[in-house]
């Protein structure tokens, strides 16, 4: 019955056209409206994209229709309509861009994770006015003050960033950090809002809290980076500006070569539809070239794996600012790695102490230390804590005592000091007492006017054929005595500098320290090229002098008096972070304190841009491919012709194959050592 009703005659239109007309009109300009709202759009701002394309491949397959069914009903002469094809390309289009769609939110999903870290209440700890606790509250994590203390409790997330008042415990910080292996965390230590506390309780001081703690820098970072464009987008951006011209052309060329060869008697007309012509034959051919052409697929090709690769070094620990870095790390021929604080562990020791004047070794460090006590330099700190220690321990004089001295206060055994001055590279000199002293290396005290005695230099020289720095100490206008300080060397070094070489990766190593001790240190971790004695200044122009030829350099540093050689080199890597993600010198932030992560930066950078050179040779192609196929190039000899629907199928899975093979990164795994330098662990 419903068959005979779509055959029922009204006037000349059967009612089946009129039923085809009317619900084909609703899909082509309410549902398919977004792609004439966006080719309008396009047009105006003098550009084409794939909604021009779309909109002129359907209102050419229904205004034809159309015109057919009128034409039929005037003369009396019917031709086949294709309203079916104008609705199936737009259902076609948009099934595409929905699976699009999904694909590329799930490119999104670390910064999901990111954002769900943060936990949603805190527990506050009442004070009263006199700072003793009275009692708890459990708070939204929004309203958490910096200063405000927080009780945590085993298996509780850590509300805010802060240091640790009371307690101790292991906290996971894989989750923000990507270190795998739980931190113990005490008195002092400083913890990340978003990690696990998994043992002890533990009572915290907020710190950083909103967009200033690293939970919220990290998100910020990742989504800024997500947005960017690598330079190899703009290859894609060129070819989609004369794309869909071109598609437009080779689609009246289709439409042009089938019509006028059909007319001249070139194919036989068995080759024509029923009721069909040369022209909607040739139409027909035209279509599915506009519409299986896909400037999309070339569109995603980077946006797509510059967003995936971004999220997994977020979840590895490796913070990328952005494509153009990313980009860059793929080409990576030089790694310039600092000393201090990146090939070693930054704690520096003392190892040994010598007097060569007639002077108690008590006093000797108590000089030393009054002077150093007042610099930020790691060998400083180390200097300090030695002397305290031997002041309050190993003193003969203070061992019966040590326990209430242990109490005493810096002040309590320092000398006054006056006119300090911290020399850069060199040292510190101030006055004790009225007299000055100098604390530094060879050319702070020759600058001083003071000469070495060979006694001295032979010492010195032991040191630093040891990996050991020599720190030299003046007094009153004559050197008294030596101080051997050692920074022992991270265990990881040796193996990343070896990885770095299988990789095809030079390395270099450049310090402020002496020549002797840098060669040390660079044959112990197996670096040829060292630069030593330079001052923080002249490391950028270190790395200058190896991009000359045009090489890429990676400039790894801790990001304390590197900041220039971090911003002048190509990829600058600020590792060890912890807390600080704020670098704003550095292209990557390795949030761990492992060299291992050097390589990891460099693998996903590789891997992304084998990625995205994958994506474009897909698309290409696909391109290269279909749109022949489409034209009938091969209708004569094989019979294949590819209904215009098909073709719009055809362009949407084009798509959502690109963003799936970007999302196969997201199984991305880090390298492992062992691997790298094809080591066979038994």
């Amino acid at each position: 019955m419903v068959y005979s009703l779509l055959l029922w005659r009204c006037g000349p239109f059967q009612m089946g056209d009129w039923l085809k007309w009317a619900l084909v009109s609703l899909v082509q300009f309410v549902v398919g409206k977004r792609f004439y709202i966006a080719a309008a759009r396009a047009l105006r701002n003098g550009s084409t994209n794939m909604d021009v394309l779309v909109a002129l491949g359907t209102s050419a397959s229904y205004f034809y229709s159309v015109y057919a069914l009128l034409y039929g009903a005037v003369t009396g002469f019917w031709s086949p309509t294709y309203f079916e094809t104008s609705a199936m390309l737009i259902t076609f289009v948009l099934l595409g861009k929905y699976l699009e769609c999904l694909a590329k939110g799930k490119t999104s999903d670390a910064i999901k994770k990111l954002v769900e870290l943060a936990p949603a209440t805190a527990m506050l700890l009442v004070k009263d006015k006199g700072g003793k606790c009275i009692g708890e509250r459990e708070i939204d994590a929004l309203l958490i003050q910096p200063g405000d203390t927080l009780k945590v409790l085993p298996g509780a997330k850590v509300p805010a960033d802060g240091v640790v008042v009371w307690g101790s415990s292991y906290v996971n910080e894989s989750m923000v950090t990507g270190e795998s292996i739980p931190v113990l965390k005490e008195a002092n230590s400083l913890v990340i809002g978003g990690t696990i506390n998994l043992h002890g309780a533990l009572n915290i001081q907020a710190t950083k809290v909103g967009g200033d703690a690293v939970l919220s820098q990290i998100i910020s970072l990742v989504e800024t980076a997500q947005m960017s464009k690598a330079p190899i987008q703009k290859f894609a951006d060129f070819v989609a500006s004369i794309f869909v011209p071109t598609v437009v052309a080779m689609a009246l060329l289709t439409l042009l070569g089938w019509y006028i060869a059909g007319a001249l008697g070139a194919y036989p007309e068995r080759w024509l539809p029923e009721n069909g012509n040369y022209f909607v034959f040739a139409l027909m051919f035209s279509i599915s070239v506009v519409v299986i052409a896909c400037p999309c697929a070339l569109g995603l090709a980077t946006p797509t794996a510059v967003m995936v690769a971004t999220g997994v070094g977020a979840n590895n620990g490796v913070l990328i600012k952005g494509g153009d870095a990313l980009e860059r790390a793929q080409k990576i021929e030089y790694v310039i790695f600092d000393k201090t604080g990146t090939l070693t562990q930054g704690k520096a020791t003392v190892t040994t102490a010598r007097v060569f004047v007639g002077m108690d070794l008590g006093e000797f460090l108590r000089l030393v230390a009054s002077a150093e006590a007042s610099s930020e330099h790691p060998l400083a700190k180390a200097i300090v804590e030695y002397a305290r220690h031997f002041h309050f321990f190993d003193e003969p004089s203070a061992i019966k005592d040590a326990e209430n001295n242990s109490k005493e206060s810096i002040s309590g055994w320092l000398f006054d000091v006056s006119e300090f001055y911290a020399l850069p590279g060199r040292g510190v000199h101030c006055f004790i007492n009225g007299k000055r002293i100098v604390v530094g290396n060879r050319k702070l005290i020759t600058e001083s006017g003071m000469a070495i005695t060979t006694d001295v230099e032979n010492f010195v020289v032991e040191l630093e054929e040891s990996a050991r720095t020599g720190i030299l100490v003046a007094y009153d206008n004559s050197l008294i005595g030596v101080i051997g300080v050692a920074d022992p060397l991270k265990r990881e070094a040796a193996v990343v500098v070896e990885g770095l070489g299988k990789m095809g990766v030079r390395t270099v190593m450049v310090t402020g320290d002496n020549w002797r001790t840098a060669r040390a240190v660079a044959k112990e971790v197996g670096i040829q090229d060292v630069r030593a004695e330079v001052m923080p200044a002249g490391k950028a122009d270190v790395v200058r002098s190896f991009q000359k030829d045009g090489s890429i350099v990676a400039m790894v540093g801790d990001g304390i008096n590197d900041s220039p050689a971090l911003a002048a080199a190509d990829v600058g890597m600020a590792i060890g972070a912890g807390t600080d993600i704020a670098i704003e010198a550095a292209d990557y932030v390795l949030m761990r304190n492992n060299l291992e992560d050097v390589i990891t930066a460099i693998d996903i950078s590789r891997k992304t841009f084998a990625r995205i050179r994958l994506n474009y040779m897909f698309a290409m192609g696909y391109n290269v491919v279909a749109i022949p196929i489409a034209a009938g190039v091969f209708f004569p000899s094989l019979g294949i012709m590819l209904p215009p629907w098909a073709a719009g199928a055809c362009m949407a899975l084009s798509s959502v194959s690109v963003v799936c093979s970007s999302l196969l990164l997201r199984r991305y795994k880090k390298p492992r050592l062992t691997t790298i330098l094809e080591i066979t662990v038994e």
